[in-house]
């Protein structure tokens, strides 16, 4: 059994609704999430390009391509 809100509720319950289909900002968040998967991805190659092994890799073959 449904019960219907009470008629001083119903002003409540339309602002709630509007404000669930309202998908203002949505994009805002999704630009947030997009900048933090960037910077988190920067942070890894970071990481990566200061092991001793990853700049020896890249020095030899830039080496390799100025000898030519």
């Amino acid at each position: 059994m449904r019960t219907t809100p009470a008629p001083r509720h119903r002003p409540l319950l339309r602002r709630w609704r509007a404000r669930l289909r309202d998908d203002r900002g949505s994009a805002t968040a999704e630009y947030a999430v997009v900048i933090l998967a960037a910077v988190a991805f920067a942070g890894v190659l970071v990481a990566v390009m200061r092991s001793g092994e990853v700049q020896t890799i890249l020095t030899e073959l830039v080496r390799g391509a100025l000898s030519l």
